[in-house]
């Protein structure tokens, strides 16, 4: 399984090419994509998305949350912000997810390389 974030998925979207989106692509054709929660609501959140898309977005697999995500989430950020380095609250959430379930993160966003001491596995 590999979880994918708003950042490829956008460039998925639109047709772009790249690393990120390669991947992607591969992970959606073979069932074997994911998305963390965040980045569904970021998604479907585009006032410029095709209506023909929210059927496909939405029938993307979720990462659901387990017990204590908000908790773990919460302390992460704090690590992140003490260390000071940068923890949108979005990123923090999707990297969690991530975390929890052991999947690895597929994105054009540079900011996520702040998690990966943390456990968050990029592909």
């Amino acid at each position: 399984m590999i979880a994918i974030d708003t950042s490829t998925l956008r460039r998925y979207l639109s047709g772009e090419s790249g690393r990120d989106v390669s991947l992607a692509r591969a992970a959606i054709v073979d069932g074997r994509a994911m998305l963390p929660p965040v980045v569904l609501c970021e998604a479907l959140s585009d006032p410029a998305l095709p209506p023909e898309l929210i059927d496909d977005i939405s029938g993307l697999p979720v990462l659901a949350l387990g017990e204590g995500f908000w908790q773990r989430a919460g302390l992460l950020r704090a690590q992140l912000i003490k260390a000071g380095r940068k923890a949108k609250l979005a990123d923090v959430l999707i990297a969690q997810s991530c975390i929890d379930h052991r999947v690895s993160l597929v994105t054009n966003d540079r900011d996520f390389r702040n998690f990966v001491k943390h456990g968050l596995k990029l592909a």
